[in-house]
């Protein structure tokens, strides 16, 4: 008889740890505080807008791991089911995550809080070449790429705008979670004025340089660009993963050497193999700039988010053009 009950309480212990286990999943929190709002994030940059504001009034997920490129990653069949249960989900738009619309799609939740921050901002149009940054400006000795995205969707890399997406994720955790109105807009406005101490820092310190060309790896940074009279020229398009071809490679090394460009940046998460190619071909040196798409491990155990990033990007830039 003792037996049987220790082999039934073995038997139980087993069962309740297989339950608890497979409950769990590298990419989403276990959601510990019933009273807090469940977050899920599309990618860094939006789960880094939604602490901010929801700080410890929120339970929040980013579910996609650390160190992934966004551009053509895609949530699991776990990570959808998790978004199906969530309270908020808050992604970028734009064509920065093609597979929201499927996704969404599919979920019956009619609870869910769906936020689109980009969906107030003027969105620069995806074009074959580079006048959009330019204020209409025929550049004819810019070379040109291509691209499939109709619009450029890294619209946070203006301070302005990550002002409006903020505040759009700060209105949806009001409509989600009514009873904590004056917290989420508190913080909000403490991290908009933040953002007016930014922008303010870019456009002094960026007045100042004399060069105003970059050289990119992908056409990533227009929204910067046009906010500080920078402009921008890309290896390759809006896909960061994409890969130039012979003659876009000869036009982007003619460039370089014509303008004198001491700089190509290139991005930690991306392949190095064509900027260290134009690289060699030119003299110019690979630095890095950072999109803010996702962060390598190392810099989220160091602490680094949005300011201090974009900080490490302002000194980049000026060590380029001064």
């Amino acid at each position: 008889m003792k037996r049987t009950v220790k082999a039934i309480a073995l038997l139980l212990g087993c069962l309740a740890f297989l339950i608890t286990g497979c409950s769990s999943n590298s990419s989403v929190d276990v959601r510990e505080d019933e009273d807090k709002i469940n977050v899920y994030a599309s990618f860094y940059t939006m789960y880094d807008f939604a602490k901010k504001i929801g700080d410890d009034r929120i339970n929040l997920t980013n579910i996609m791991p650390a160190g992934t490129e966004p551009h053509h990653w895609e949530p699991s069949p776990r990570d959808i089911l998790e978004i199906g249960k969530a309270d908020v989900f808050i992604y970028n738009g734009a064509g920065m995550e093609p597979w929201v619309e499927k996704v969404l799609g599919s979920i019956k939740n009619k609870d869910l809080v769906v936020v689109e921050t980009s969906k107030k901002i003027d969105l620069i149009q995806g074009s074959h070449n580079h006048d959009e940054e330019h204020d209409g400006e025929n550049t004819e000795d810019e070379p040109h790429s291509h691209d499939d995205l109709e619009y450029d969707p890294h619209v946070w890399l203006s301070p302005k705008n990550a002002k409006k997406q903020m505040e759009a994720i700060k209105d949806a955790f009001v409509k989600a979670d009514p009873g904590n109105r004056e917290y989420y807009e508190n913080n909000f406005n403490d991290y908009a004025e933040k953002l007016d101490i930014l922008d303010g820092e870019f456009k002094e310190e960026l007045s100042k340089c004399s060069k105003k060309d970059i050289v990119v790896g992908h056409q990533a940074y227009g929204y910067l660009c046009n906010e500080y009279g920078l402009k921008q020229i890309a290896i390759e398009g809006l896909n960061a993963e994409s890969e130039p071809t012979p003659a876009r490679m000869a036009e982007i090394v003619k460039f370089i050497k014509e303008k004198d460009i001491k700089v190509i940046f290139s991005e930690k998460l991306l392949s190095q193999k064509v900027p260290n190619a134009i690289a060699a071909e030119t003299g110019a040196k690979v630095e890095f700039l950072n999109p803010l798409g996702g962060l390598t491990k190392e810099d989220i155990d160091a602490g680094k988010d949005y300011f201090s990033i974009m900080r490490e990007n302002l000194e980049a830039l000026k060590k380029a053009l001064e």
